[in-house]
């Protein structure tokens, strides 16, 4: 059955085109065509000559790409075909092809895909152009590209079609090649500090790692649930107990949670482990990361984020948890004390809490709708209480909090990081205290993982641990504000 859309009259003329080419021999999406260059290509070995200079090569050159304007003059024509690297003019005209191949461009659209053979020349206004002596259709588009796609609010189509979105917004296409540029060098920094890129499971009988409500499955030949992972933590640090020292995951997560210009049930992390060494040896190599990849993607190390001039210059700012909420977020220390003070504080801040949720999590949501936003230069946030970090070694000078950071720049949670709990008594009470918040309703509480606790019997050494957000890295050197805006297929809401 024909789609609906195929009645229109701009797509029944582009099927009669096509109908015309079969007609006429043509097949309209042949193979085996070579280019010779890319246009970019092109424009940097010949864009600079003189047309006295460009006359005297001899040699013809193939282009292939999307034809993206045209403005016809009958016998002749200017149009503009786009590759993945640039754009260029090319000039057809009657004379310089045969007649066969003159009509076959006449069946040609805004959209197709093509392939043209010439020698370049320079117009009377001096734009470097092909002048067309061979033309081959590639691929007859049926569907027009959308009309005036850069004043376009509706940018749902833009992530629902990204395809549309990339041949006709150069800046998404740049966002996207910078966003693999930036995966591309975290690898070579990790691995010239010696670490080792591993692999874990994806699918999980116990997710853990992190406290967040998990995608749930099942497996028919095994006869089990499993879980799409939420964090690669715990089988990262089975590999340090094993006798990696330092190890990373460059990889995909599943939250089952709510989606936001921060947030997607689907993302990518950073995971890396450092036996012996502290969270203060991560916040050194954070700093190091974040300012040489500034370096390498910008020259510099200030950036402009939405609106800011921000300075990744080591060293970075450092402040305690209850600093920050005090002088940044304005709450009182009565309510960094006492569970009923901080509720209070909250609804008047309009900051919703539920009665299940203790001391430490109403002081994290506090801080994230109070200081968090506020904190734009980067800033290492220190000493979380034990019962919002399940899986942070504890501090020894004060037990009730853990040596722990979270990284924030632009107002965002970029990064988490804590000297790693090998003690396997000390995670037991820990799990078991998630078990029990996870009976009273907690869908994000951790699961008790018996498997994890028998590595931690065997001996973990003592060991630093980060993650770091790569969309959220990807939002701040683009300049995006949205998650969405660095995730070639973000997930959205079925039509």
């Amino acid at each position: 059955m024909e789609p609906s859309e195929w009645k229109t009259p701009v797509i029944r003329d582009r099927i009669q085109k096509l109908k015309k080419l079969r007609d006429m021999g043509f097949c309209p999406y042949p193979t085996g065509y070579k280019k010779d260059l890319l246009i970019t290509e092109a424009i940097q070995r010949f864009g600079n000559l003189t047309n006295e200079e460009l006359s005297g090569i001899e040699k013809r050159f193939s282009l292939a790409g999307r034809l993206v304007s045209k403005r016809d003059f009958g016998k002749a024509c200017f149009a503009h075909i786009k590759d993945a690297t640039g754009k260029i003019q090319i000039y057809v005209k009657r004379d310089n092809l045969e007649e066969r191949q003159f009509e076959v461009f006449r069946q040609v659209d805004i959209g197709d895909l093509v392939l043209v053979a010439g020698k370049f020349f320079r117009t009377k206004t001096d734009e470097f152009t092909l002048l067309v002596q061979d033309f081959v259709i590639l691929s007859k588009s049926i569907r027009p590209l959308p009309e005036k796609w850069h004043g376009l609010t509706d940018v749902e189509t833009r992530y629902r079609q990204r395809y549309l979105d990339l041949i006709m917004n150069e800046n998404v296409m740049q966002t996207f090649l910078t966003r693999t540029r930036i995966i591309k060098w975290i690898r070579s920094f990790f691995d010239e500090k010696g670490f080792i890129e591993v692999e874990t499971p994806m699918m999980q009988p116990i997710p853990g790692g992190a406290t967040a409500r998990p995608f749930k499955t099942y497996h028919n030949a095994l006869d089990t649930y499993l879980y799409l992972r939420i964090a690669p933590e715990l089988y990262l640090k089975r590999l340090i107990v094993g006798g990696f020292e330092k190890v990373y995951e460059l990889n995909r997560n599943f939250r089952n949670e709510g989606i936001s210009i921060k947030h997607n049930p689907e993302f990518t992390m950073l995971e890396f482990y450092w036996a012996y060494a502290t969270f203060e040896d991560l916040m050194a190599l954070t700093e190091e990361l974040f300012y040489n990849l500034a370096l390498s993607l910008t020259g510099g190390p200030r950036i402009h984020y939405q609106g800011h001039e921000i300075d990744l210059t080591p060293p970075w700012k450092r402040i305690r948890l209850f600093d920050a909420l005090k002088e940044v977020g304005g709450v009182p220390q009565s309510a960094l004390e006492d569970l009923k003070a901080a509720r209070s504080f909250a609804d008047r801040k309009g900051v919703l809490v539920t009665e299940k949720e203790n001391l430490g999590k109403v002081i994290v949501k506090l801080f994230d709708a109070l200081v968090e936003p506020n904190l734009i230069q980067p800033t290492f946030v220190v000493e979380f209480p034990v019962s919002v970090s399940p899986l942070s070694r504890r501090n020894d000078r004060d037990p009730s909090f853990v040596d722990r950071f979270e990284l924030f720049v632009g107002g965002r949670e970029l990064a988490n990081a804590f000297n790693e709990l090998n003690d396997p008594f000390d995670q037991r009470e820990r799990f078991l205290e998630q078990v029990k918040e996870r009976e009273a309703g907690d869908e994000e509480a951790l699961f008790m993982d018996e498997d994890f606790l028998v590595a931690l019997e065997h001996g973990m050494p003592p060991t630093a641990g980060e993650g770091i957000g790569i969309d959220r890295v990807v939002m701040l050197f683009t300049d995006s504000p949205s998650i969405r805006d660095v995730i070639l297929f973000p997930q959205l809401r079925p039509k």
